[in-house]
């Protein structure tokens, strides 16, 4: 692997401007960044870990030669992670004319605004939506809204607002739009091919001009932290303080964003957010579409990675027990050495993974159920949107002709100190057949799977009650009952 160019500034568009910042430490938020040194304070800081939305911003980027722009918290991203995006703050909508931007009109008609101080951060997701969707639905509305809380107008003026967007103004008047190809060319321009690194004071950021250039950094850094959406390495810094130095950035690397599939399996590379495995996934496997829509907020969703959650290793990540259960491979490099082990082998005890110095995870092989197998998984939280899972159960079934249980694959989140199968209750079912009485008979070896612990989420007896009347909720899906053990508020109307 030939070493690339170094370049010593990262840069990018912030409003109209382009930015060359030499002196951007590894850990400085981007909150911190348009607060503290650009006096742009219409973005606030609420939360400072991702949740409530109320510093929302929008981030442009290329993918595929188009520019895409998603909200993200930028009380958690970070600026060194900015190289060759446009970033958008509400002190940028608008027209120059110094009329209010249609959004921010609505918001003011509809009363959508109270004590104003989450108002940028709504303003900001509706805008998303907008150029996304002129005239979307209610439910459209909520899911762009799910990161954003606000303590004051009860959420329907604001809704009502989303409603009215476009009769205030067309999307294709808006200035993002009509400033694309201009806002492209400069992005374009910026992208130079280098590798950047920056040293502030011992602290050091890098920046990989490819996957290969991170393969040689990684090999002579094996302790630096890997940062791709940074939806939990944002929360080692603003709540626990950590040192994170030095720090690769590796969200802009397009080799690492590809998804595919070839014989049935679907291949994601770790750079992939759950935005963009989304349309994938929730096609060729379903029940992973409503997994995704809770895991965090828009935002969240549109900064964190598929590759991170695994990496990661957390116990209660939501991903890895549908991924166990399916029979999912994990794809490891360093330097070029490659190596692909299932999944579930990748979780050795709590924060110990099978990594070694230097390697990274590179992508995972997702197999798609089989045709007549039935799979579902189920996430039990205190709140239903933007919430962390208690305890989270995936279940993959293959019933014989005769209606025994010819395969199943159980795994769960927040039952152990890593996500984990649980082998004994499979061993139990396995041959048997799929009924009521041969499930409550397989109740009692959970007790050999998991000891689970109580914490904030959940005490250790729900998580084992709980994670028990998920599989009998399987069995009862599976049977085909007449009536729907769930159903959303959109469904009822």
């Amino acid at each position: 692997m030939s070493m690339a160019a170094i370049r010593n500034e990262i840069r990018f568009i912030l409003n109209g401007e382009d930015v060359a910042l030499a002196d951007v430490a590894p850990d400085e938020t981007l909150l911190d960044y348009l607060r503290l040194r650009r006096s742009l304070r219409g973005s606030k800081e609420g939360c400072a870990e991702g949740d409530c939305g109320a510093c929302t911003v929008l981030v442009g980027r290329l993918s595929g030669g188009k520019l895409v722009y998603e909200g993200v918290n930028a009380c958690i991203r970070f600026t060194g992670s900015l190289d060759g995006c446009h970033v958008v703050t509400v002190e940028h909508l608008g027209d120059g004319s110094g009329k209010l931007h249609p959004v921010q009109q609505a918001m003011v008609d509809f009363h959508g605004s109270q004590c104003g101080f989450c108002t940028p951060g709504f303003v900001m997701s509706l805008y998303a939506l907008w150029m996304r969707e002129p005239k979307p639905s209610d439910a459209a509305i909520e899911k762009a809204l799910q990161g954003n809380l606000c303590r004051c107008t009860g959420y329907e003026p604001i809704i009502r607002a989303a409603r009215g967007i476009s009769d205030y103004g067309k999307v294709a008047q808006d200035p993002l739009k009509r400033e694309r190809e201009s806002i492209v060319a400069r992005l374009a321009a910026m992208n130079d091919g280098a590798r950047v690194e920056i040293n502030i004071d011992g602290k050091r950021l890098l920046v990989p001009a490819s996957v290969d250039d991170l393969a040689a950094i990684l090999e002579a850094e094996p302790k630096a932290t890997i940062v791709a959406g940074s939806t939990d390495v944002g929360l080692w810094v603003t709540k626990f303080m950590r040192e994170i130095s030095p720090v690769v950035f590796i969200g802009h690397l397009d080799e690492l964003k590809s998804v595919s599939e070839e014989d049935g399996v679907i291949t994601i590379g770790a750079g992939v957010t759950y935005s963009e495995a989304f349309a994938t996934l929730s096609k060729r496997i379903p029940a992973l579409g409503p997994l995704i829509d809770r895991i965090g907020g828009e935002q969240v969703r549109n900064m964190g990675t598929i590759g991170g959650n695994i990496a990661n290793g957390s116990p209660i990540g939501d991903t890895p027990p549908p991924f166990i259960a399916l029979g999912a491979t994990l794809t490891l490099r360093k330097g070029t050495a490659r190596r692909t082990i299932p999944l579930e082998e990748f979780f050795i005890a709590y924060g110990k993974q099978d990594r070694q110095p230097g390697e990274f995870v590179e992508a995972v092989h997702v197999p798609v159920p089989a045709r007549g197998s039935h799979f579902s998984v189920y996430k039990i939280t205190k709140r239903r949107d933007e919430d962390i899972t208690a305890t989270l159960g995936a279940f993959n079934l293959t019933l014989g002709a005769d209606g025994t249980v010819a395969s199943i694959r159980i795994a769960y989140g927040g039952m152990a100190a890593t996500p984990k199968r649980a082998k004994a209750v499979e061993k139990a079912l396995l041959g048997r057949k799929w009924t009521q009485a041969t499930v409550e008979a397989a109740l009692d070896a959970y007790g050999e799977d998991f000891t689970p612990l109580s914490d904030m989420r959940a005490t250790a007896e729900y998580r084992m009650l709980a994670s028990r009347n998920l599989l009998l909720r399987f069995l009862a899906e599976t049977q085909g009952g007449t009536a729907p053990l769930q159903i959303s508020r959109h469904e009822a109307a």
